[in-house]
C-alpha cells in the first residue's frame, strides 16, 4: 500500500503532520543523499564534488513528456518565475492573461514587470470555485493575449484548473502558457498538458528538501533568445562578440552557485516518487482530500472552500461566521498544534485578488493516518 510504503521510507515525521502543501517530510534516502554530499564536499572540495543530474532532470522532466535538457534547478518556485518572466522579451503593450486565483509573488513580480515594460495585465475569467472558464479563455485568446499564466493548483485552495484544456487553447492560439505546478508536481497527473514552461519546487508534495525550485520548459528551442534568464551568468551563458549569448536548452536558466546539496536530495525525492508510482500517489492524495474534505466540512462552523470531492489533498476552510476571521484561524492552528496536530493557515496576501479572509489549510501526505484527520475535527468543534 502506498501509504505504508511511504510511512517505512521514513523513520522520523512531526507528529500528526498535515501540511504537506508547505513543506512535507523528506524519506531517510532523501536526508542521507543531502547529508552524505556535504561530506563529500567537504573531504574533496565542492567542485570536484558535483554530481550529474542527468538522471534526476530525466525523471522530473518525464512527468510533463520533457528531456533532461529542458529542466533548470534553481532556489525556489519563485526564483524560477523570477527568472523566467523576468528575462523574456515580450514588447511593451503584450498583453497578459492572469487569473485571480495567481499566487501573490507571482503577482507582484508580473505588476512590476508590467510597470516597468508597459505590459497589460488582463483577468482571466473564472467562476464562483475560481476555476478556469475555459470559453471565456477562448473569447480573450481570440482578442489577443501574448502570455497566460495558470497556478495549477493554487497555494490557497485545493481547485485543480482544467490545465489540458487550457494548454490545447493556448497552443491552438499560438500563445504560450506558463504553468505553476508547485502546488501540483507529485500531487495531481501533470502529464499531457503541453505548457510552454512549468514552475515548481521541491519541498511540497515531491517531499524533497527546502531551497530547490525548478524550470521545465520544453518549448525553449521555439523562442530562441527572445526567452533569456533575467540575470545571465557564467555557467548558463557564453560570450558572443562581446555579448552574452545563451547556452541551448534550459541551462540558461540555471543556478551554478546554489544548494547543491540540498538538489542532490531533490533528485532522490524525485526517483523516489516514481519508484512510488505517481498515478497510485495521485490516487490515494485524492482519496485523502475528500475525505478530509467530507470530515471536516461544518466540524465547530467551519466550511469547506473546495466542492468536497474535488480530486486534490489541499482542503481549506473558512472560518465560522461571527468571529474575526484572522484570529479565528490562528486560534484553531494553536489548538491543532497543542493536539499534536500540523496544519497551514493561508493569509489573504497568498491570494489578494482571490482570498477575502485567512483560511485554514489542511494537506496529508500520501502516508497521513485517517485518525489525525478525527483528531482535527474534534479540534474544530472546541
Amino acid at each position: 500500500m502506498i501509504a505504508d510504503d511511504w510511512r517505512a521510507a521514513r523513520s522520523s515525521a512531526p507528529p500528526g503532520h498535515l501540511d504537506a502543501a508547505g513543506c512535507n517530510v523528506p524519506s531517510d534516502r532523501v536526508l542521507d543523499a543531502v547529508v552524505e554530499h556535504l561530506r563529500l564536499e567537504r573531504e574533496v572540495g565542492g567542485y570536484q564534488a558535483m554530481p550529474d543530474f542527468r538522471a534526476p532532470k530525466s525523471a522530473l522532466a518525464a512527468l510533463v513528456g520533457a528531456d533532461a535538457g529542458d529542466v533548470a534547478l534553481l532556489e525556489s518556485g519563485t526564483a524560477a518565475m523570477a527568472a523566467l518572466l523576468g528575462g523574456w522579451r515580450l514588447p511593451p503593450g503584450s498583453r497578459i492573461g492572469v487569473p485571480r486565483a495567481e499566487y501573490g509573488s507571482t503577482l507582484m513580480l508580473l505588476h512590476r514587470l508590467a510597470q516597468l515594460r508597459g505590459w497589460k495585465l488582463l483577468e482571466l475569467p473564472a467562476d464562483d470555485d475560481s476555476r478556469l472558464d475555459l470559453d471565456g479563455l477562448t473569447s480573450l485568446l481570440s482578442d489577443g493575449l501574448d502570455l497566460v499564466t495558470l497556478p495549477h493548483i493554487s497555494s490557497h485552495h485545493g481547485i485543480v484548473q482544467p490545465a489540458a484544456a487550457a494548454g490545447r487553447l493556448c497552443r491552438a492560439a499560438g500563445v504560450p502558457l506558463v504553468l505553476d505546478v508547485c502546488q501540483s508536481f507529485g500531487h495531481v497527473d501533470v502529464g499531457g498538458i503541453g505548457a510552454t514552461a512549468y514552475v515548481g519546487t521541491s519541498r511540497k508534495w515531491l517531499a524533497g528538501p527546502r531551497g530547490v525550485g525548478f524550470l521545465i520548459v520544453p518549448g525553449l528551442a521555439e523562442y530562441g533568445e527572445d526567452m533569456d534568464a533575467a540575470a545571465p551568468a557564467l555557467g548558463g551563458h557564453v560570450w558572443v562578440h562581446g555579448d552574452p549569448s545563451p547556452l541551448a536548452g534550459a541551462a540558461r536558466y540555471e543556478t551554478s552557485e546554489g544548494p547543491i546539496a540540498g538538489r542532490v536530495g531533490f533528485g532522490v525525492a524525485v526517483l523516489e516518487h516514481h519508484a512510488l508510482g505517481p498515478a497510485a500517489i495521485h490516487a490515494r492524495l485524492a482519496e485523502l482530500g475528500v475525505a478530509a474534505r467530507r470530515l471536516l466540512d461544518g466540524a465547530g462552523g467551519w466550511r469547506a472552500v473546495e466542492p468536497l470531492d474535488e480530486p486534490s489533498a489541499i482542503v481549506t476552510l473558512r472560518p465560522p461566521p461571527g468571529v474575526e476571521p484572522a484570529t479565528a484561524v490562528e486560534n484553531a492552528r494553536s489548538r491543532a498544534a497543542k493536539a499534536s496536530l500540523l496544519i497551514g493557515a493561508v493569509p489573504v496576501g497568498r491570494a489578494p485578488a482571490d482570498l477575502p479572509t485567512p483560511v485554514l489549510r489542511i494537506s496529508p501526505s500520501p502516508g497521513a493516518r485517517q485518525e489525525d484527520l478525527y483528531a482535527l475535527a474534534r479540534v474544530l468543534d472546541l
